[in-house]
């Protein structure tokens, strides 16, 4: 991981934007990084489509299309 996560909420927090900002770009790369990891491991112990949509809380097209053509 780039930084932990009390570190980019810390910068996140920070008076200077650019400083914040990057923050909040480190933080969307992590959710991006945890949304595929679990995905992968939902799809592995076999989850289906549905039942991911409903825990991230999007379509079951939007998380398919999305994730599948990744694995």
């Amino acid at each position: 991981m780039d930084e932990d996560v009390d570190t980019l909420l810390a910068r996140g927090a920070d008076g200077d934007p650019r400083t914040g900002l990057r923050a909040v770009a480190a933080l969307a790369r992590l959710q991006v990084r945890l949304e595929e990891l679990q995905v992968d491991r939902a799809r592995a112990l076999g989850w289906s489509w549905a039942d991911i949509a409903a825990e991230l809380g999007v379509t079951k097209q939007s998380v398919h299309q999305k994730h599948a053509r990744r694995g």
